[in-house]
């Protein structure tokens, strides 16, 4: 990776159609594709793409390929590990493993204590399987998950190898549960609160979740959407 292609607020290059890597610090109720379409109306470049889905609900780094030089490097990007931090709530399952859905089951949680929370969420660090949500984008069948999910389908989604190299539970206050992981390309952080849940005997969703890094890069030196468009004169 060209450290020289990777540009933070507040300086733009001078010709962005020579490429460009944006670190955007991606707003809730956007999806990543939003993010990369309104860098194409900016950077008037048909030829932008990203490096690592976030969910609409999600916050945090999206890394954005500018042009050829720069997108041609999304597989680099995309094998960097990844830090999170969010909040799971304990005792309420969601079929879309987050709040995107309603609360289909609630258990009582008040007879767990802080060591059994601690210790289900660190059972999972390592290499582990682990089982795409629905509600994702993942193709079986040639369709994605979350277009058959939405048809009330459920199918058999065979487990995927990554790895959870550290995680750590950062507050607990009763059923809400805030932690922060490093992990591997393709975790899904809504399945692992569920297997939390799964391990405790009572469920969990994901409630919040921000990408604080992935590799060196820190969502503190990214662009926010406003800073973006004041530097590209929108």
């Amino acid at each position: 990776m060209d450290p020289d292609l990777v540009f933070v607020p507040p300086n733009l290059p001078e010709d962005i159609a020579a490429g460009a890597v944006l670190p955007i610090d991606k707003p809730a109720n956007s999806t990543s594709f939003d993010i990369v379409r309104e860098v194409r109306s900016l950077a008037d470049l048909k030829k932008v793409g990203h490096a690592g889905t976030l969910d609409p609900l999600a916050t945090g780094l999206l890394i954005v390929l500018v042009a050829r030089p720069a997108t041609r490097l999304q597989d680099a990007f995309m094998y960097l590990r990844k830090t999170y931090t969010g909040t799971m709530r304990l005792g309420e399952t969601t079929p879309s493993h987050d709040s995107e859905t309603a609360v289909t089951e609630s258990v009582d949680t008040s007879h767990l204590s802080e060591a059994e929370i601690r210790d289900a969420l660190e059972a999972f660090v390592g290499e582990i399987e682990q089982v795409p949500p629905m509600y994702s984008a993942v193709k079986i069948g040639g369709e994605k998950l979350y277009k058959k999910a939405r048809r009330g389908e459920q199918v058999e989604r065979p487990p995927r190898p990554v790895t959870i190299y550290d995680a750590c539970i950062t507050d607990i206050r009763g059923s809400e549960v805030d932690f922060k992981i490093d992990c591997s390309k393709g975790t899904y952080v809504r399945s692992l609160a569920r297997d939390v849940g799964a391990e405790l005997g009572v469920g969990a969703h994901l409630t919040a979740l921000r990408r604080t890094a992935i590799g060196d890069y820190r969502v503190e030196d990214a662009w926010s959407l406003d800073q973006l468009r004041d530097a590209f004169g929108m």
